[in-house]
């Protein structure tokens, strides 16, 4: 199946509706923000996901797409925060946010879509009835508390200078900050939607799936160049733990762990391009790259195992979502 003709079609009426709820106000200035991220080239997955799964479960796709939009809504509003705590040059192929119209705005405009978000899946009681409605915003609530402590995590890590890291903090941080709303929360959202009481096998199903895709995530990173849409090995720049950095450590001598916490440590405006250079060449010398590979791999073939205990309905939208999930393992960008 056409991946791209999937996520395009599936995106389409999504970001109408995204668009919608956003509407028009004054200061129109801020409404233009609001807009930026939304109206920038993007994949629309996670929103896919939803719709897709909802179908896959055997309910029109309907009752879904405010929750698909509400989703996207999310999406928006913490990479425009996540842009500025991370310090981050580029989003989408274009300059982030803060760098054009300065972080108090950018982080004014982020919280103009939080409140979006919620005014967005208010409408779902008109829909699907209170019961459902209710079910979807505490579904909305433990995923943003998810998203949230994982970013504490990760950003903890880099503020504190810590360098205890272990693997398992690794994937613990990304279970949280991302299998939670790429992959588990949309798919739960999608059973909600149809009445569907699978909601532990997609969780350990999502769990498998988006450590996967943050794996691949973090090489794509070091590895996609300008195709990537994103600065190209931002994760050195930004002084972040993965996988990559974490096998690096542990692979290099003394002397090179030396030298790699030193420049890792520095802030990211002080480090220079031959030194994240440096970080670079000794991930892929040391096979650090590879190793996550590997890793990347292993929960996609988990996740591959798992997708029957997904009890999904037979017939074209169950199709989509393993063609989506396919995609999500070998994309190259």
């Amino acid at each position: 199946m056409d991946v791209k003709e999937i996520l395009e079609r599936r995106k389409a009426p999504v970001m109408e509706k995204v668009l919608e709820f956003i509407g028009d106000g004054e200061p129109a200035f801020l409404y233009e923000m609001m807009r930026d991220y939304p109206q920038r080239p993007a994949k629309g997955l996670r929103p896919a996901l939803v719709m897709i799964a909802t179908e896959a479960y055997g309910r029109d796709t309907s009752q879904s797409i405010i929750t698909a939009a509400g989703l996207e809504l999310f999406q928006n509003w913490v990479l425009i925060h996540d842009d500025i705590e991370d310090e981050s040059d580029e989003r989408r192929g274009k300059p982030c946010l803060h760098h054009l119209h300065g972080i108090p705005l950018a982080i004014n405009a982020g919280d103009a879509l939080h409140i979006k978000m919620w005014e967005a899946l208010d409408r779902n009681s008109e829909i699907m009835g209170d019961e459902k409605d209710k079910a979807i915003k505490a579904k909305m609530a433990e995923m943003v508390t998810r998203v949230v402590e994982g970013q504490t995590m990760e950003l903890s890590w880099v503020h504190n200078k810590e360098w205890d890291v272990s693997e398992e903090d690794y994937y613990t941080m990304i279970y949280k900050k991302t299998a939670w709303y790429t992959t588990i929360a949309p798919i739960q959202f999608g059973a909600l939607i149809a009445g569907a009481g699978n909601l532990q096998a997609i969780h350990d199903f999502g769990d498998a799936l988006g450590r996967a895709f943050q794996l691949q995530d973090d090489i794509l990173n070091l590895t996609a160049g300008k195709k990537y849409g994103k600065e190209i090995a931002g994760d050195i720049y930004e002084g972040k733990r993965t996988l990559i950095l974490i096998h690096l450590m542990k692979s290099c001598t003394k002397a090179e762990k030396k030298k790699v916490v030193a420049i890792m440590n520095k802030d990211r405006a002080d480090k220079t391009k031959k030194e994240v250079e440096y970080v670079l060449g000794l991930m892929k010398e040391r096979g650090s790259i590879d190793y996550a590979i590997g890793a990347a791999k292993g929960y996609a073939d988990t996740a591959t195992k798992l997708f029957p205990t997904l009890k999904l309905q037979d017939g074209p939208a169950a199709q989509e979502l393993k063609a989506l999930v396919d995609y999500i393992v070998e994309r190259e960008f």
